[in-house]
């Protein structure tokens, strides 16, 4: 009589458990990046009231006889399926699209985990979490490159930081020549570049055709002076001349291309360096004049003014002087078992003694998702079962609870018996 009242008692403490996780799913049914848990029971240990026994030649085997003892608690499991998506159009929102945790430092500068991807900025630049935890990852070299290879460390957005200017090296004349306009047509396209300083510097190419497959090109400063080419093209030979062949394809200059010299007259000292242009992909084929002059490299001082995030977590800096150059990178972090980590508060979670290492790295590799810019992941919290599992938690409860009524009304009966 009292097993059945035992057994009993541990089924209400375990449907207590399963009615604590629930009512926990549903309260964080809308916390950002929550993942849902649920329990398991199984049973406890059994009483032997008969052993069982083997065939023997004049009987058969008997089954052993056991009573249980009642249920506990096997394991809280968490649910690690993606949550849904919602956009919020906030730059440093950002969801993981797959596995994978974000990288924060806590108070003390311990690590923790999260999949709560609601950032925002704190007073240094530092992209932080709602309770002040700093994102991790690899800040960009003064050049854009970004060591993943290397230790993380805070991000930060440096608003309104300045990027020095860069003079122009390379410019580019593309596209295709009619060869059936008649001998003096000419087209002109122009291109900006900037000198060392950073100034900028106008510049426009002449092409005319002198003669079948043969065109003069003439490069103009804005303000009137001729910049003649460099060797290996022969200086002395005014304008420069770039032949065709029959089919249409470039015979001279046979390089890439020619220099533009050094331009130093007065008002432009500062333009020091030779500039090559490029006559890749540049043709001679009867139709239509596709002349093109891509934007020159080279860049005039800027600040940063906004940024975007890549599949890949790399942030893009956004600059006044149209420079897009990557300011740092995100690091996300993955589990060979991610149920083995332990719940730190604020959504995060910290490295557990079953959970494995952190396989810190970039997004979208070694088994980590990609990155979504102006988006959350939201809990994945299923109210529908989580109800259903409300009403399976009661009627547990209440079922236990009738066994110990029942019980408690035959020990009555057996105490009525002496009277």
């Amino acid at each position: 009589m009292l097993r059945s009242m035992f057994s009993a008692i541990s089924g209400l403490r375990a449907h207590q458990t399963k009615m604590d996780v629930t009512a926990n799913n549903i309260a964080n049914v809308n916390t950002v990046g929550f993942k849902s848990s649920a329990t398991v029971f199984q049973d406890t240990l059994s009483q032997v009231v008969r052993a069982g026994g083997q065939p023997a030649a004049d009987r058969g085997g008997t089954n052993p006889a056991q009573i249980g003892l009642g249920v506990k608690l096997a394991g809280i499991t968490t649910n690690w399926t993606n949550g849904a998506q919602q956009s919020t159009g906030r730059s440093t929102d950002f969801m993981i699209e797959g596995d994978g945790f974000f990288v924060v430092e806590g108070a003390g500068g311990q690590q923790l985990f999260t999949r709560a991807g609601s950032f925002d900025f704190d007073s240094n630049g530092n992209l932080v979490t709602p309770d002040g935890s700093i994102l991790q990852g690899w800040m960009a070299e003064a050049d854009g490159t970004v060591n993943a290879n290397g230790p993380v460390g805070p991000l930060s957005v440096p608003y309104g930081a300045m990027v020095n200017p860069t003079s122009t090296e390379t410019g580019r004349i593309q596209g295709n020549l009619p060869s059936d306009v008649p001998v003096g047509t000419s087209y002109q396209l122009g291109a900006d570049m900037f000198d060392s300083q950073g100034v900028l510097q106008k510049v426009s190419y002449n092409l005319t055709k002198a003669a079948d497959n043969t065109w003069n090109v003439t490069v103009l400063h804005a303000n009137g002076t001729t910049l003649l080419p460099e060797p290996p093209i022969d200086p002395a030979v005014t304008p420069l001349q770039i032949t065709f062949d029959t089919n249409g394809v470039l015979t001279n200059p046979a390089g890439p291309g020619f220099n533009l010299p050094a331009f130093t007259p007065t008002g432009n000292p500062s333009w020091t360096n030779d500039v090559t242009i490029s006559l890749a992909g540049l043709t001679q084929f009867g139709g239509a004049n596709t002349l093109a002059a891509p934007k020159p490299d080279g860049y005039a001082l800027g600040s940063l003014q906004s940024f975007t995030l890549g599949n890949d977590g790399t942030i893009m800096g956004v600059y006044s002087n149209g420079l897009r150059q990557p300011i740092g990178q995100l690091a996300l972090a993955a589990f060979d078992n991610p149920s083995g980590l332990e719940k730190a508060g604020n959504s995060s979670f910290r490295v557990g003694v079953n959970s494995g290492i952190a396989n810190i790295g970039q997004p979208g590799l070694g088994g980590r998702g990609e990155l979504v810019s102006g988006a959350l992941e939201m809990s994945n919290v299923d109210l529908s079962e989580e109800f259903t599992g409300l009403i399976i938690a009661q009627r547990g409860f209440q079922a236990n609870s009738r066994v110990i009524t029942a019980s408690d009304e035959l020990l009555q009966d057996l105490v009525n018996l002496k009277r």
